[in-house]
């Protein structure tokens, strides 16, 4: 752990922007896929046309942020003159050991704050630490060279803090590089999409989130290899996901409740009252997230199945999966019981099934 990290009360799983026993996108060196997306930031480099702003898109947990990393220890590495011919900077070079210390002059990273002895994580990112973050920009960095802002990610912000970096990105100061780290970039404020180059990052293929996963060592290296192909097939091309899934019970739970949906029409009511007892516990948090996620990657995988029957007979399902989010966002929002909701989620969902069949 850095100094400044120890200094300010910090460990390593305060982060929220961090997966808990794996590095920080900015402490990660190996990189697996994406060969397409470092290609264009590098032939921005070299023809000295690099876009001042990137709107990097793409699943949770498949490497955008790592990539955003990767470009600012290049485009901040001093000893690197004219185009570079990878993005690779050693982690013992002084620009790296800066970057991992969140200690760089000319870097920005606008994100969730860690939590402290006296306060808890934010759930955003606020106005105000945008505004100090970008008020190093208004002049050039001290060397003549890049001032660099990576922002993880453009879902954390408010209305108000989009806005103020709209307001930068608008009119960048010479030598400015944005990059934006989003999970669903076309809910990004369309004036932002307007003014970035769009990347977009797809799911990486099973092999490389093998490496992925290899390179973190134990313990994620040393689990059966039977747990790690049932994570592969529900991780969806995400390391992140994967890592989370890296455990049997869990990917028997996914399992237990996917058996319930594959029945649909047919109501296991008995079944379904037991699973709606035990998600409405208050140590449920995590269980009822994870039904609410097989629930969306059934839904997806149906609607995908049965295309063949065209937009009318298929807009049921699409209806009960609006309703579905809807209603998981107010039961949050209010702290509502759980049961009545997943009694409704089936009975809705066999209704649906029946309709479109």
């Amino acid at each position: 752990m850095s100094r400044e990290r120890q200094a300010q009360g910090q460990s390593e799983t305060d982060e929220p922007d961090r997966f808990e026993g794996a590095p920080h996108p900015r402490e990660q060196f190996a990189f697996f896929g994406h060969e397409e997306g470092e290609a264009a930031f590098l032939e921005g480099l070299r023809n000295g046309r690099l876009h001042h702003a990137w709107l990097i898109g793409g699943p949770q947990g498949i490497g955008k942020a790592t990539l955003a990393y990767r470009v600012a220890r290049t485009i901040l590495d001093p000893t690197r003159s004219g185009g570079a011919e990878s993005l690779d900077v050693a982690p013992q070079a002084n620009v790296a050991r800066q970057i991992i210390a969140l200690s760089h002059p000319n870097l920005a990273v606008l994100r969730r704050a860690p939590s402290t002895d006296k306060k808890a994580a934010s759930a955003t990112i606020p106005v105000d630490a945008v505004r100090r973050a970008l008020a190093t920009f208004a002049s050039t960095a001290a060397d003549g060279g890049y001032r660099v802002c990576i922002v993880d990610s453009a879902e954390d912000l408010t209305i108000a803090s989009a806005n103020a970096l709209l307001k930068v990105i608008e009119e960048p100061p010479p030598r400015s590089l944005f990059l934006i780290v989003s999970h669903a970039p076309q809910r990004v404020l369309p004036t932002i999409r307007s003014r970035c180059r769009r990347l977009l990052l797809r799911p990486l293929e099973d092999a490389a989130v093998k490496a992925a996963i290899a390179s973190l060592g134990a313990p994620w290296a040393d689990m059966p290899a039977d747990v790690v192909d049932q994570a592969l097939r529900l991780g969806e091309g995400s390391v992140r996901r994967t890592l989370e899934l890296l455990d049997a019970d869990k990917v028997a739970f996914i399992g237990q409740v996917t058996s319930l949906l594959d029945r649909l029409p047919r109501a296991e009511t008995r079944q379904v009252l037991s699973l709606a007892e035990a998600l409405a516990r208050k140590d449920a948090d995590e269980s009822y997230d994870l039904m609410l996620e097989t629930v969306q990657r059934w839904v997806t995988t149906q609607l995908h199945a049965k295309a063949s029957l065209g937009p009318q007979r298929l807009a049921p399902l699409v209806e009960v999966c609006e309703k579905i989010a809807r209603s998981a966002r107010e039961i949050d929002v209010f702290n509502l019981d759980r049961r009545p909701f997943i009694l409704m989620l089936f009975d809705d969902l066999a209704d649906a099934v029946r309709r479109a069949a």
